[in-house]
């Protein structure tokens, strides 16, 4: 299963939530026996807040939403993260999907790390950078293999490590694929953060190689909509009674980060579930999200 099939199906059943919650709401009777699945998708739909419209991060920070994405809340977030075989913890904000048929999806979170000195962003090594984003990846291939996913590696660099000083955000981006796999299936993580007094909002955008250049305009504009509220900004640190994290800024881009890139693997549990359902159409009709609510068998036998 390629990494960008699993990525399309995820954005067709995304993007198909503004059009199914209606439908689901309708049903006089519901399924005997609800798959984890169909419940997390119905609950995401009637709670995603489309832009533009400004949402809550914690008591940190807000984004100004923008037209043409749709943002879904921590808790029902959490839950298709989990039918996706992804883990979530209390850090965790959010998703955002965008209101098209663009192929990604976001993950919004904030670590209360304290306030990250950033001076070790003058002398990382970006090589040494990737080592440990690998090893930390093949650490967390623990949990994916419990799940019933398959391991995943991180192969290359596709954006090396960057940090804007002035706006304090940090942006990388590395290539990644199905363990032993030909590389036919790699997928992407591209990651943004912005650094905050108590801490940092990251935005983890999931795509594809061959999309991510078209994607990062979206990613660019959600970080650029990210604003801390007043007297947590990083620039209002104060020394002589702040907590100051206990690792820098290169933490950010090796091992923290490796517990957050099993994403495009574990996306292919959508596809599994949605299989050849998903056809043309979909985003504008939802009709690959009613059949599988309804529980059409899929060709290769499996219900979903």
């Amino acid at each position: 299963m390629s990494a960008l099939n699993s990525i399309a199906a995820a954005r067709l059943a995304a993007a198909a939530l503004f059009a199914f919650a209606p439908w689901v709401l309708a049903q006089e009777t519901p399924p005997a026996a609800a798959d984890p699945s169909e419940a997390a998708w119905k609950a995401a739909g009637e709670a995603m807040q489309p832009g533009p419209t400004t949402i809550t991060l914690s008591d940190q920070a807000t984004i100004t939403l923008p037209e043409g994405y749709g943002f879904i809340p921590p808790k029902q977030g959490a839950a298709l993260m989990e039918v996706m075989g992804n883990q979530t913890d209390e850090n965790f904000l959010g998703l955002i999907f965008p209101q098209s048929e663009a192929e990604w999806f976001v993950t919004v979170d904030f670590d209360p790390a304290g306030y990250i000195k950033d001076d070790d962003a003058k002398e990382w090594d970006a090589d040494e950078l990737l080592q440990n984003l690998k090893d930390g990846t093949e650490a967390a291939n623990e949990h994916r293999e419990q799940m019933g996913v398959t391991p995943i590696e991180v192969t290359r660099w596709i954006e090396k490590p960057s940090y804007d000083g002035g706006n304090h955000r940090l942006v990388w981006s590395a290539e990644i694929k199905d363990k032993g796999s030909s590389g036919e299936d790699a997928g992407i993580n591209y990651n943004t953060y912005v650094l905050g007094r108590e801490g940092y909002v990251s935005l983890n955008l999931v795509t594809s190689v061959a999309e991510v250049e078209a994607h990062k305009p979206a990613a660019q504009e959600l970080l650029a909509a990210v604003n801390f509220n007043d007297g947590k900004r990083y620039s209002d640190f104060n020394a002589s009674t702040d907590k100051v994290a206990a690792y820098g800024l290169a933490a950010l881009v090796g091992g923290i980060a490796a517990k957050k890139l099993g994403l495009l693997a574990t996306v292919g549990l959508l596809l599994a579930k949605f299989g050849k359902l998903l056809v043309v159409g979909v985003v504008a009709l939802g009709a690959g999200v009613v059949k599988f609510l309804k529980g059409k068998k899929q060709e290769d036998g499996t219900v979903a």
